[in-house]
């Protein structure tokens, strides 16, 4: 049962939040930003919010320690890439956790496990351990055996389902961006967007594409349709920048909101 999260001031009540933060965010030369996303992560954390952290970043990261230019094309190396990615993300996460005694717990999944319901029943039961003993949960796409998932999509609707499964009250989706807007927000005319009904079907939205960074793999298409299918559980969400998550958790006027269904 969620506590029914409505506006972005109640935000800091929330009993449990899912935060997701994308490669571009965390990775080449905005390495440096995990430690403010850490920052804000552990400030919710300690006044007694559980905390999800969904994080993309395993290629990403492990692209320069296989000596490579650019994200790989072929299935095998992007595999790879995660395997040696996911070790050094986890890393630097529990790294920055210390300094404030939180424990991280790593756990990969794919969306084809939330929806075969004896693997949706075990990580369901795992998270929900985990966060009794107050661990904090870093999920991530299990990319070194996904195939469908590594080639079309990023971890938002990842975000979305694991919101679900834990009956989160509010979905945080991360950006490179500030906010949603009618436009990509480099072109001319771009205007932002602050609330979204949930009636509202963004229809005369232009969605851009990945941005500049190239090392993800979604972008203002995927967090819209990731929002819309938390807040169709009745989980509200709020898109924004990663460098605003702690305005974001602490219930400022960031972002983008979308106002979730109600019963």
């Amino acid at each position: 049962m969620t506590n029914e999260v409505r506006s972005r001031s109640e935000v800091p009540t929330a009993r449990r939040i899912v935060v997701k933060v994308g490669s571009s965010s965390i990775s080449g030369e905005n390495v440096g930003q995990i430690a403010p996303l850490v920052d804000a992560l552990a400030a919710a954390h300690g006044r007694g919010t559980e905390v999800i952290l969904v994080s993309s970043g395993a290629i990403a990261t492990g692209i320069p320690f296989l000596n490579l230019d650019a994200r790989p094309t072929d299935l095998a190396t992007q595999q790879a890439a995660a395997a040696v990615g996911q070790n050094l993300l986890i890393y630097r996460y529990q790294d920055s956790l210390r300094r404030y005694k939180i424990v991280a717990g790593q756990v990969l999944l794919t969306a084809g496990d939330l929806e075969n319901p004896t693997h949706r029943g075990n990580a369901q039961r795992a998270m929900e351990r985990l966060l009794d003993l107050r661990i904090l949960p870093i999920v991530n796409e299990n990319d070194t055996v996904a195939t469908h998932e590594i080639r079309f999509g990023d971890n938002d609707r990842l975000a979305a389902l694991v919101s679900q499964l834990v009956q989160a009250d509010v979905l945080i989706l991360l950006s490179d961006i500030d906010a949603l807007y009618t436009l990509p927000p480099s072109e001319p005319g771009a205007v932002r967007i602050t609330e979204v009904p949930f009636s509202d079907d963004l229809a005369n939205v232009k969605f851009g594409d990945i941005g500049a960074a190239g090392v993800g793999t979604g972008g203002a298409g995927t967090k819209v349709a990731a929002a819309k299918l938390a807040a169709a559980s009745g989980i509200s969400v709020l898109l924004a920048s990663t460098g605003d998550v702690a305005a974001a958790l602490s219930g400022e006027q960031v972002g983008t909101w979308f106002e979730a269904a109600t019963p």
